[in-house]
C-alpha cells in the first residue's frame, strides 16, 4: 500500500502522520512491559507513558485524516495501513531488548520529542499549536523521568553502566534522523525556528549522557528512512501484532 500523503500535496498532513506514527508505534513497544517491568513502580510508570504517546497519537492522527479530506480517522490511520505507510522514526521502531535498551530508546526520543514539542506550541498552525501544547506537559514528564533513570544507571553499578552503555551504542545510529529537517518540515512547521528544537535536543544528550557518564559514538553512520517508508523489519513483526483484529475482524466494534 502507498503512502496516504506525500509532502508534494499536504506537508502539514505529511507532519502530523510523522508526529503521530511516531508516538503510536513507540506507545506499543512500551505497552509490551505492562506486567513485565522489574519492579511495579516502573510497570505503572511505563503503562502511564503508553497511555499518552497513544492519546498523542490519536490527535497527530486525527488531524492527518482530517487533512487528508477520505473520511479515514485516526483508528484507521493506526490499525488499516501497511509498513510502508508509516512515517514514525526507525528509533521508536526498535524491539524493546532489556530493560536498559527500552529506556535508552526511551531517553533519546524524549530528548528529542520534549524540545521539538516546545516550538511547535508557537506554531501559527493553530491545530499543530493546540496538539504541541496538550502533548508537551506530558513530554517534558517523560524526559525527566528517563533523563533521572539513564543517569542513575549510568552511574549505578558495573553492571547496569554496561548495560546503558551497550543500549547507547546500538540505538545511537537512529538518533540523527529525528533532527534531520526537510523541506516537509519546513513547510508545515513555516515561521518556527525548528532548528532551535535541534540545537536543545543535542545539549540535552550531551547533557544527561555526561552526567551519566556514558559516551555516544560520534562517528557511527546514521540510519533513516523512516520519514519515507522505509522501515526495519521490526516495524512490519509490530504491526502484525498491534493491527491483528482489526484486520481479523474488519469493522470489529466492542
Amino acid at each position: 500500500m502507498t503512502a496516504p500523503f506525500g509532502p508534494l500535496q499536504n506537508p502539514v498532513a505529511e507532519f502530523a502522520l510523522r508526529m503521530g506514527d511516531s508516538v503510536l508505534v513507540l506507545g506499543q513497544r512500551v505497552s509490551a512491559w505492562c506486567g513485565h517491568a522489574p519492579v511495579l513502580e516502573e510497570d505503572i510508570a511505563l503503562a502511564n507513558t503508553a497511555l499518552d504517546l497513544i492519546g498523542q497519537a490519536r490527535m497527530w492522527l486525527g488531524l492527518a485524516g482530517k487533512l487528508e479530506g477520505k473520511g479515514r480517522a485516526a483508528d484507521d490511520l493506526a490499525f488499516l495501513r501497511d509498513a510502508r505507510a508509516f512515517r514514525n522514526c526507525l528509533l521508536v521502531e526498535q524491539p524493546n531488548g532489556d530493560f536498559a535498551q527500552t529506556l535508552m530508546r526511551q531517553f533519546l526520543f524524549d530528548a528529542w520529542h520534549y524540545p521539538m514539542l516546545t516550538v511547535l506550541t508557537e506554531s501559527p498552525n493553530a491545530e499543530i499549536g493546540d496538539i504541541a501544547g496538550k502533548a508537551v506537559k506530558e513530554a517534558a514528564y517523560h524526559f525527566e523521568r528517563s533523563s533521572d533513570l539513564v543517569v542513575r544507571l549510568g552511574n549505578g553499578t558495573q553492571e547496569s553502566h554496561d548495560r546503558m552503555q551497550r543500549a547507547l551504542e546500538g540505538l545511537w545510529r537512529f538518533t540523527g534522523e529525528m533532527t534531520a529537517l526537510d523541506a516537509t518540515d519546513r513547510a508545515a512547521c513555516a515561521g518556527l525556528d525548528l532548528d532551535a528544537a535541534t540545537r536543545a535536543c543535542r545539549r540535552n544528550l550531551d547533557s544527561v549522557l555526561r552526567d551519566a557518564t556514558l559516551i555516544s559514538q560520534e562517528d557511527v553512520p546514521m540510519r533513516a528512512g523512516g520519514r519515507a517508508g522505509e522501515h526495519t523489519e521490526a516495524l512490519g513483526l509490530l504491526l502484525a501484532e498491534m493491527q491483528f483484529l482489526q484486520r481479523a475482524y474488519p469493522g470489529a466494534r466492542w
